[in-house]
């Protein structure tokens, strides 16, 4: 009996118990919720990142298949990635860097040599990210929705705004989904899809040319997707507007009001289209008569268009107005969306 009354083997026996319960309960909260750490560790190591090679560079995934090609001519064989760039016509790509970007994934190993040669093999992590490659580009809806990401970006970078043909996209390294060609065909039903949603708009001319809306330059400047930006969602008739002053300068408490009424008149444009005239009117570097006037109009529209029954023809009216307006201001870019907003809120009246 040790001393106070504690049976010391008594109390080694407890103690041992309590340590055999503790080690149980620490594997099964280990095995409900592995280490985060060494998991994303192996991760990084081991998986392949197949978006990423198929979108983060579309000449990657181009050459991942090209090796595989090779290697089934010389299944033993290391394989000089620079003749790739050469018969591809790379011009603008280093061939040392796509090595090098394929070795840092586990998709191939480089031949260490004082050749000067890039020569490499392609590991087994490599042939599984090609057999996946192979299946992806044989889906059509993640092929439209990389065409829709892929040529909406191009031409934001692109365009400046400014109508332009789309056919150079298709000679872009972008124009390539899990290492095959985006279509011609591919690349219409992306533009429907795209002008359907009102993120491009389609200009009438012999080639005709595309041009993106303020909605898609929105949708590029917010880093989603298109799919994000459709399918986000969007208030009904509650708008929360701000009213420009006489010197466009936002006036007012944030309002929100419900708008009912029985003409299908959607107002929502026009609206947006009042507002960012307050916004912009001070940059458009107009005479300071044509500023008040553009804003006393940007006012009239707005009263229109939050009243409780809008009048299209007061809406076409105004919006007519503004347009006209903007066209004298100029060419600049925020003369230019200003037009192309007035444009979609005059389309929405006829349909």
């Amino acid at each position: 009996m040790a001393r106070d009354g504690i049976n010391k083997p008594e109390l080694d026996k407890w103690a041992r118990n309590l340590v055999k319960e503790t080690n149980k309960s620490l594997e099964r909260a280990q095995r409900r919720n592995p280490p985060r750490v060494s998991a994303q560790l192996n991760s990084t190591a081991s998986a392949i990142p197949v978006g990423e090679v198929t979108e983060s560079s579309g000449n990657l995934a181009r050459l991942l298949l090209w090796l595989d090609e090779q290697a089934r001519q010389n299944p033993s064989h290391y394989i000089d990635v620079t003749r790739f760039v050469e018969e591809q016509q790379l011009h603008d790509e280093d061939a040392s860097v796509l090595a090098f970007e394929l070795e840092q994934r586990d998709l191939v190993t480089i031949a260490r040599t004082f050749g000067g040669t890039l020569d490499v093999h392609l590991t087994d992590a490599g042939r599984a990210a090609i057999h996946r490659l192979k299946k992806l580009r044989l889906d059509r809806a993640a092929r439209l929705r990389y065409t829709m990401d892929a040529f909406h970006r191009w031409l934001f970078d692109t365009s400046d705004q400014k109508p332009i043909n789309p056919a150079p996209f298709l000679d872009t390294p972008a124009a390539y989904f899990a290492g095959s060609e985006i279509t011609g065909t591919e690349l219409n039903e992306a533009l429907a899809h795209l002008s359907q949603h009102k993120l491009v708009k389609h200009i009438d001319t012999e080639p005709a040319t595309v041009a993106i809306t303020p909605q898609g330059v929105s949708c590029a400047l917010a880093g989603g997707s298109v799919q994000d930006h459709v399918n986000q969602p969007r208030p009904g008739t509650t708008y929360n507007n701000y009213m420009p002053n006489a010197k466009g300068v936002i006036i007012g408490e944030q309002q929100h009001f419900t708008q009912n009424n029985t003409d299908g008149v959607d107002s929502t444009l026009f609206a947006q289209l009042a507002g960012y005239i307050g916004q912009v009117s001070t940059t458009l570097g107009m005479s300071e008569t044509d500023r008040v006037e553009l804003e006393r109009v940007a006012q009239d529209l707005h009263a229109e268009a939050t009243s409780e029954n809008p009048e299209p023809g007061r809406l076409r009216q105004f919006a007519t107005h503004l347009k006209d307006k903007l066209l004298e201001a100029g060419t600049t870019i925020a003369a230019t969306m200003g037009v192309q907003m007035a444009d979609q809120a005059l389309a929405a009246l006829m349909q």
